[in-house]
């Protein structure tokens, strides 16, 4: 009787062993077509008082992102991102260059923060139909149109008396974004992603025509992207 119950338990436990690993792999067959991402990272303001950027003399402040895409197909994706980024004048303009500025009532400083949104389609250098299938390391770019809000406080010299005068200015802007990611299990990749942000104004920082090319943004982030179960395909 006591190996008749050993035997039974033993073909009961096979049986629900094979049917968990028969779930599994169903579910594996089921590709993760939706990633969320998040990034962090260092970035720049191209502004015309941000400073000298030839001499690399300007300020570095933080950005954060979040973003959903959707695979479309094995090489594109449809990808939505969120983010901000603070912005801030730099640089040690000479008496000459804050003359210029006097004379046009323009910005010395200004500092704040962007807060932008964009679509993209993205794709990918090396195409996968499942997330299962994909390989260790991936290029991926693209680019599309986007909307950025500004919020600075900008003085009209360098004294230490003036009171911040606070502008807010919206803009369209162009995304171009790529990075080079790495697998961290089947789930998971980590990135390092770079995007430049072309807008559509040179008044970000209520400094306009000084510099050559108008106001733009740029990042380098360290990206965690998660490919997430599609629960009503179950």
């Amino acid at each position: 009787m006591r190996k008749l119950l050993s035997i039974s338990f033993f073909t009961v436990s096979l049986l629900i062993s094979f049917s968990l690993k028969a779930q599994n792999f169903y579910k594996e067959k089921i590709s993760r077509d939706n990633i969320l991402s998040i990034g962090f990272g260092p970035s720049f303001a191209y502004l015309d008082n941000g400073g000298a950027y030839r001499d690399f003399n300007f300020e570095i402040k933080p950005s954060f992102s979040a973003s959903i895409a959707k695979r479309l197909t094995p090489m594109f994706d449809l990808r939505t991102t969120t983010g901000i980024q603070w912005i801030s004048s730099g640089g040690d303009p000479s008496v000459r260059v804050q003359d210029y500025w006097y004379e046009r009532n323009s910005a010395y400083t200004a500092k704040g923060s962007a807060i932008y949104f964009d679509m993209m389609p993205s794709v990918n250098l090396i195409p996968f139909s499942n997330h299962m299938n994909r390989s260790f390391a991936n290029l991926y770019g693209g680019f599309g149109l986007g909307i950025m809000y500004t919020s600075t406080k900008q003085t009209k010299s360098f004294s230490e008396d003036e009171v911040p005068e606070k502008f807010n200015l919206t803009t369209a802007y162009m995304p171009f974004r790529a990075g080079l990611s790495f697998q961290l299990g089947a789930y998971a990749d980590i990135a390092a992603e770079g995007t430049l942000m072309l807008t559509f104004t040179d008044n970000m920082d209520g400094n306009v025509g000084f510099n050559r090319f108008g106001d733009h943004l740029g990042q380098v982030q360290i990206v965690y992207r998660r490919y997430l179960y599609p629960r009503f395909e179950q």
